[in-house]
Order: structure tokens, then C-alpha cells, then sequence
């Protein structure tokens, strides 16, 4: 590996560690320190750290404040209601694009989508609301990238990166999430038809109902912050 590779792979490193880090709340919403204070408490370098929060600042995970260091930007409930706005449009495209690929390839993608979908119910029996959670955001994923449209799945993980925390603050204050699965079943038989309207508006109602099941949530709870 040549210097520029190697520098490369350490702003990579640095930039997957704080994402991470933001994602879990190890930097809560508000947290402000400087690029030192950041490096020194990932284990890294300063400038691998600088380049990753460049790029974090143009997600929109972090904000750099002249002379008072970085600070990890918080949601506001509005904030919520534009990120979903973004992912009902990008996913419904997404199962639309899906569904209109050649037999074998949707077959394919069918495939792994109910997979994901199993372990979401596994982990529902089990009570196991983080499992859950990640399976479902595992499902997610998988329907963007399937989509084939590199840009739109790299939009959709820029707007999952930011509201991951807010759905992990209320993973446990909301309904239990039983009707999940059998929207997602909806889209993934709609895919396999080669359905491609019918795997776009399932897409849309199924993120329209978790869209407005949360934000009523978030103002009865009194939560302005995320």
C-alpha cells in the first residue's frame, strides 16, 4: 500500500468510527469539541479526523464552528418530517426499479428481502427490539441498493444516518411494530409479480404509516431535540 492509499484508508477508518460513534450517541445531539478533543477520545490521528469530519459536516451529522470546534447536529421534529419526505420518495423509487428488472434478478432480490424480513420476525418473538431494529433497517437497505441506482442509495443512507438516532431514542416507547413485517411481505410480493406501481405505493403506505405513527409520538413525548 502506497502513502496515498494508506491515507485514504485512515480518513476511511476515521470517517466509519465517528459516523458510528454519532449513530450510537457516543457524540450525543449537541456534543461540541474540537477536532483534538474527537481524535483523541476515537484513538486516532488528528488528520485523518479533520477529512472525516469534512465530509460528516456535508451529510449534515456534524457542523464546524469557526474557532469553537465541531458540533454533532441535532433533529428537530420538522427535521424528521423532511427526512421521511426524502425516503418515501427515494424507496418507493427504489421497489419500483426493483420490480421492473429482468425475472431472475427480482427473484434474486425477492430473496434476500424476505430473508431480512424473517429475522425481523425472529427477533419480534424474541422480544428483541434492537435485533429488530436492525434487521429492518437491513431490509431497508437492501431495498435501496438492489434498486441499482448507486446515487439514490447513497441519498437514502445519507437521511437513514441522520434520523438512525431518533428511531433508536423511541425503539421502546413505540407500539410494538407487528404490522411491519406483512407491509414489507407487500412490497416483496409486488416485486416478485414484477409489479412495479404495485411495489411503489406498498413502499410509500408502509413508510407514510411509520412517518405518521413517529411524529405524533415525538410531540406527545416533548421531544424537540434528537
Amino acid at each position: 500500500m502506497n502513502a496515498r492509499q494508506e491515507k485514504a484508508s485512515l480518513v476511511e477508518e476515521a470517517y466509519e468510527a465517528l459516523k458510528t460513534a454519532i449513530r450510537n450517541a457516543v457524540f450525543a445531539p449537541g456534543f461540541q469539541g474540537s477536532e483534538g478533543e474527537i481524535a483523541l477520545q476515537l484513538g486516532m490521528s488528528r488528520t485523518p479526523v479533520h477529512e472525516a469530519i469534512i465530509r460528516l459536516q456535508e451529510e449534515g451529522l456534524v457542523r464546524v464552528l469557526s474557532r469553537r470546534g465541531v458540533v454533532v447536529c441535532a433533529l428537530s421534529p420538522e427535521d424528521m418530517r423532511e427526512i421521511y419526505d426524502v425516503v418515501i420518495a427515494l424507496e418507493s423509487a427504489s421497489a419500483a426499479l426493483i420490480a421492473g428488472k429482468p425475472a431472475e434478478e427480482r427473484a434474486a432480490a425477492a430473496e434476500a428481502l424476505s430473508a431480512m424480513n424473517a429475522r425481523m420476525g425472529e427477533a419480534l418473538a424474541r422480544d428483541a427490539l434492537e435485533d429488530w431494529a436492525e434487521a429492518d433497517e437491513g431490509f431497508h437497505q437492501l431495498l435501496v441498493e438492489r434498486s441499482g441506482n448507486g446515487r439514490l442509495a447513497r441519498m437514502v443512507a445519507t437521511v437513514m444516518d441522520q434520523s438512525h438516532r431518533a428511531r433508536m431514542l423511541t425503539l421502546r416507547i413505540r407500539p410494538r411494530p407487528e404490522g411491519s413485517a406483512a407491509e414489507h411481505g407487500a412490497i416483496v410480493a409486488a416485486i416478485r409479480a414484477g409489479d412495479a406501481e404495485g411495489a411503489r405505493e406498498a413502499a410509500r403506505r408502509h413508510r407514510e404509516r411509520a412517518r405518521d405513527g413517529l411524529l405524533p409520538l415525538l410531540a406527545r413525548v416533548g421531544m424537540r431535540h434528537l
